[in-house]
């Protein structure tokens, strides 16, 4: 099967400067580097830094690279976001509209009052009323219309009243706009903001109905990450021309809405405690679109800068920590001279950096023997928040040795690295294998999905013939190990 090409980079490069030049101190940022490799539950896989408008660093750890697509998740929402503004400047879209009018079908089967006094700010802000996430019961609901489902679960309080991270509430959003445009956010996103900003190429997910989720599923490049917030940043205006007015990047930026009305006052206050916007949050700094496991687009208008990282990361807050720490007092308010040797260290710096692969030789060091064929199967118990894997095979070929992970939808076939270091591959799934055999029993590989922030690490032991299976971090959507890659722009429903 020929590989599956990368995404072509933006025509258009963000304009550079060295950070020096534009007030940032390299230290600073090669401190955060340092921070972040340390971080025990992060593992960061990208990093854009934007000041007064220009690129002054970026990097991507090896195996991931500036022109890889990265599932987003929740940053989604951001997204989103943007084309209800859009749509709200073309009178498609009132925000003080009942959510329910825009879906007459349903109206018969709503009846009660809160739920038919939501309007479509109301779940703009996560203010619909639901004291929590909703999505599993509005599933139950309807398993074929979320939009339904979400509709006929009645509020616990008045809309507006009460925050709820709540996944069918974007679901409906998104859902809106694409009735109101008769297109998917992409394709009307792209000319009114993918094109104007030279995003280049993002796939978003879809479900079986056809609508992309609007709360997750887009996978963009940092690079893209990195525009969206400068588009904020300069208030809905790019390379001096207006495309959304400053009054509704304004509006989608402030609190609408307390996150967590008992926080403490002050700089004890979190990051997930500062209120919510349109599918924003307020930041201890400026705001942000976020998505789990560290997908951060962070404006900060106070220091005229934009931050975007990709990442796994187990504990986000650990991530923003470092970020306050060590990156915004990077931040001077003018020019830095005679600092060219640390500019240089840290271009230097990001031009290598690199997540280690697992530790291991690329065949059994007593040779062949009992490892050729051999199956494993999973150890009872330990597995069972795993992606449904019933066996590993392991085998040696022409082509070097391989890794086939079996679950219901079937075998994944994965090369095992033949030097050490990562070995990339794009088809069947975009994956990067590494590791090796650890002794003459123990065969330990990580499996990175590189369009996604996830890895799998899989251990298979020749004297028990078992094997054990972990994620570093979850995947959130479901599916086979096949599903985690960017939708083809052809076919994109999961099913």
């Amino acid at each position: 099967m020929s590989a599956r090409p990368l995404p072509s980079s933006s025509a258009h490069a963000l304009p550079s400067s060295t950070p020096s030049a534009q007030g940032v101190d390299a230290l600073g940022v090669l401190a955060f580097l340092d921070a972040v490799e340390s971080a025990e539950l992060v593992e960061p896989h990208s990093l854009m830094i934007l000041r007064h408008g220009r690129l002054v660093a970026s990097g991507w750890w090896e195996p991931y690279a500036p022109d890889r697509l990265h599932l987003l998740y929740s940053l989604s929402k951001s997204f989103t976001s943007t084309a209800v503004g859009f749509a709200v400047a073309e009178g498609l879209i009132g925000l003080d509209d009942p959510v329910v009018s825009y879906f007459p079908e349903f109206e018969a089967d709503v009846t009660d009052p809160r739920s038919r006094a939501m309007l479509v700010r109301h779940v703009a802000s996560m203010a619909s009323g639901h004291a929590q996430e909703t999505y599993d019961r509005a599933h139950a609901l309807d398993p074929d219309d979320l939009v339904r489902g979400f509709l006929l679960l009645p509020p616990d309080r008045e809309p507006g009243s009460v925050f709820a991270y709540n996944q069918p509430a974007t679901y409906t959003l998104a859902a809106i706009v694409q009735r109101v445009t008769g297109q998917s956010l992409t394709a009307y996103l792209r000319p009114r903001l993918l094109d104007p900003l030279g995003f280049g190429e993002v796939a978003w997910r879809t479900d079986r109905s056809g609508r992309e989720l609007g709360f997750s599923g887009l996978h963009g490049t940092t690079d893209a990450i990195a525009r969206l917030g400068q588009f904020s940043l300069d208030e809905g205006t790019w390379q001096g021309q207006r495309l959304l007015s400053r009054e509704w990047i304004a509006e989608a930026t402030r609190e609408h809405v307390p996150t967590n009305p008992g926080a403490p006052d002050g700089a004890q206050r979190g990051d997930w405690d500062r209120g919510y916007g349109f599918q924003f949050w307020r930041s201890r700094h400026g705001y942000r679109g976020d998505g789990a496991y560290g997908q951060f687009c962070l404006v900060l208008p106070e220091q005229d800068a934009v931050i975007a990282t990709t990442a796994a990361a187990g504990d986000m807050q650990a991530l923003l920590t470092l970020v306050w720490e060590h990156l915004l007092p990077a931040f001077g308010p003018r020019p830095l001279t005679g600092r060219e040797e640390a500019d240089a260290a840290l271009a230097e710096r990001l031009a290598r950096l690199a997540l280690p692969p697992a530790p291991g030789e690329p065949a059994p060091p007593q040779g062949a023997g009992a490892w050729s064929g051999a199956v494993f199967a999973p150890v009872a118990g330990v597995c069972a928040d795993q992606p449904g894997l019933t066996g590993v095979t392991v085998a040696e070929g022409a082509d070097g040795w391989t890794l086939s992970l079996t679950e219901e939808q079937g075998d994944l076939r994965l090369a095992l690295p033949a030097t050490g270091g990562w070995r990339v591959s794009e088809e069947p799934v975009p994956t990067a294998v590494g590791g090796g055999w650890t002794d003459a029993g123990t065969l330990t590989v990580h499996v990175a999905f590189l369009e996604t922030p996830h890895r799998l690490r899989v251990t298979c032991s020749l004297a028990e013939r078992t094997f054990t299976a972990r994620w570093d971090t979850a995947p959130l959507h479901g599916g086979s190990l096949r599903s985690l890659r960017a939708p083809d722009r052809s076919s994109r429903s999961d099913g």
